[in-house]
């Protein structure tokens, strides 16, 4: 799951990230409405964690441009505006749910897993390739009935790649998926990780294959 948190008190930025990477999200972090824009427009984000109060103005303001990107990017917005009109303007506006500051990080990290949990009109309850079944609500892996535990960025190629069926991924697609924009990436690492998830499969009788398509990006099929 990819997340983009936008808010400007450096604190409470620092403090959250690291509770999310803890569980294992992708996490980018912003501190203005201009550059939340430009970060909506470089990747695609399952989750918004939005403050109202930003330096260059409102946070609900970006909700509709979010919206139009993505209809299935859940948001949760956290602000220090916690009457009820302000509630119900951020609800009203589109947000799916409103967290008030001071707020405990297990409380946001369980409003997190409950936004998750509901549906939304691009959502499956699960996507199958081979005998390989996704879980999208909790972002698991079962291979005939088994577990698969994946590390965090093969689980997101994986993921990526059976939400396609079998068209092709274009390997920028499937790095804005695994990385951040803090990350450090080098040219081989996508196929590091591919090259690991392409052997578990096999080793787990999964029933689809990796396909490379040279110059273009990766394609999940069955074998012939």
């Amino acid at each position: 799951m990819r997340i983009l948190l936008i808010e400007d008190e450096p604190g409470l930025a620092e403090s959250v990230c690291t509770a999310l990477r803890k569980e294992r999200f992708i996490v980018d972090h912003v501190d203005r409405l201009a550059t939340a824009r430009e970060a909506s427009l470089l990747a695609v984000f399952d989750l918004v964690l939005l403050d109202r109060k930003l330096p260059d103005g409102d946070g609900l303001s970006l909700i509709p441009a979010l919206r139009a990107k993505n209809a299935g990017t859940h948001i949760i917005v956290l602000s220090a505006w916690g009457e009820v009109a302000e509630r119900v303007a951020g609800l009203d506006e589109g947000a799916d749910d409103y967290l008030v500051k001071p707020f405990a990080l297990n409380e946001l990290l369980a409003r997190i897993r409950a936004v998750r949990r509901r549906p939304t009109e691009l959502d499956a309850a699960e996507i199958r390739a081979g005998s390989v079944v996704f879980y999208p609500a909790n972002e698991e892996v079962e291979i005939r009935g088994v577990r698969l535990d994946l590390p965090r960025r093969e689980l997101r190629v994986l993921a990526a790649l059976m939400r396609r069926g079998d068209r092709t991924v274009l390997r920028e697609t499937l790095e804005q998926a695994v990385f951040g924009f803090d990350d450090d990436v080098q040219s081989n690492t996508l196929d590091s990780h591919i090259s690991r998830l392409r052997k578990k499969l096999n080793r787990s009788a999964a029933g689809v294959e990796i396909h490379a398509i040279r110059g273009v990006g990766y394609l999940l099929r069955e074998p012939a």
